[in-house]
């Protein structure tokens, strides 16, 4: 299928031309055997977005364990352009650990046809330190623990993508020397200094965990996370924009700190997309009031926003139109090195894509591996 009359984002700008699907991916124009077409007349076309950092919508959480409960939430990201996702889990016991993975990797395996793709797994605790622990429930911290995380991402089929530390925590650094070899480590929920995380990022830690949210501020004379993340080149920052965990200017000073690293990420809880009221979070509850989630103690949770909100925020706020684009697509498929199947309309890779107006406001269209969902 020939996709004509486009104004296709090509990782710097809007281009008008065509592009071609076959086989559910992107191919060179002049290979594509089917010659039937679709005028798009002048839409614009970006790629599917990528959330890697959330728990749940629609009054489902990924840590419930529940099969239907995941199949739902992912209903609920590709309304939202959202093709593929990880979802996150909370601060938990491993038995409910596993449970959940299990339950990711049995979507994985057999995706919904009108929903994301489950890409990987997000891991946020229990790695953390509990001076720093937000809104994830000390009761079940821990040191990070190989074998214990080993044994996880065996049982899961290597599903799990992200697993985030503390790297001011004992075992850190071997931890992440081990676990950096298959999959990502991110710095998350943490009080450590800029010593205690530069060891893990020179161990192989090379992402960020909501950036500004669950660690030290920028000091002057005390530097910690941010400052040791922001000089790495490698190191990728999660960035919550929902436009309550982080004021516009430090999104602003965010994408100058981490140029061409930002990822958006949503954060979302199981009160994303439901009406204010009382929700549970990791065993906590929490209360959705005015599209902010909080803890009894007053403690922000995560949001009740979407990547697609966000990338609306950070374009409202000033940010680069194609440098957002890429903050919600490319970027986040390459925190988990995923940048050759997902992220760009480039030939090769899978074919998810959203037409849309100018704005990126209003879709007309979402395509899942070249299939009209």
């Amino acid at each position: 299928m020939i996709f004509k009359n486009a104004n296709v984002f090509n990782g710097k700008e809007f281009v008008p031309g065509e592009f071609a699907v076959s086989g559910g991916k992107f191919v060179e124009v002049r290979n594509v055997s089917d010659h039937a077409s679709t005028d798009l007349s002048g839409a614009y076309v970006i790629p599917g977005l990528i959330d890697i950092h959330t728990h749940g919508n629609s009054g489902a959480d990924f840590s419930d364990g529940d099969l239907d409960g995941l199949k739902m939430m992912s209903k609920f990201y590709l309304r939202n352009g959202v093709t593929s996702f990880c979802p996150t889990s909370l601060t938990l016991p491993y038995d409910v650990l596993g449970k959940a993975f299990e339950t990711a990797k049995r979507l994985a395996d057999n995706p919904e046809s009108d929903g994301a793709r489950v890409i990987g797994i997000h891991m946020e605790g229990p790695y953390f330190s509990e001076k720093a622990k937000g809104a994830q429930n000390p009761e079940y911290l821990k040191n990070p623990d190989y074998e214990g995380f080993k044994k996880l991402y065996d049982d899961c089929g290597g599903l799990i993508r992200l697993v985030d530390i503390a790297p001011e925590l004992e075992h850190a650094v071997e931890f992440t020397e081990k676990v950096s070899r298959f999959t990502t480590v991110s710095v998350a929920h943490t009080a450590g200094t800029y010593n205690d995380a530069s060891r893990v990022f020179d161990a192989g830690a090379s992402h960020l965990t909501h950036l500004f949210n669950g660690m030290t501020t920028i000091h002057h004379r005390n530097p910690g996370v941010i400052e040791a993340s922001s000089e790495r080149d490698n190191v990728m920052a999660e960035l919550i924009c929902d436009g309550l965990h982080v004021h516009e200017s430090v999104i602003r000073l965010a994408f100058k700190l981490f140029p061409e690293r930002i990822c958006l990420i949503s954060d979302s809880l199981r009160c994303a997309g439901m009406p204010d009221g009382e929700y549970m979070i990791g065993g906590q509850k929490c209360r959705l009031k005015n599209n902010i989630a909080k803890l009894a103690d007053g403690h922000i949770a995560g949001s009740a926003s979407n990547v697609h909100q966000c990338l609306l925020n950070v374009i409202q706020f000033g940010i680069d139109k194609a440098v957002a684009i890429n903050a919600a697509t490319i970027n986040p498929a390459r925190s988990i090195g995923l940048d050759n199947l997902l992220g760009s309309i480039t030939p090769g890779k899978l074919a998810d894509f959203i037409v849309c107006d100018e704005s990126l406001e209003n879709f007309k269209a979402i395509y899942k591996e070249g299939r009209l969902v």
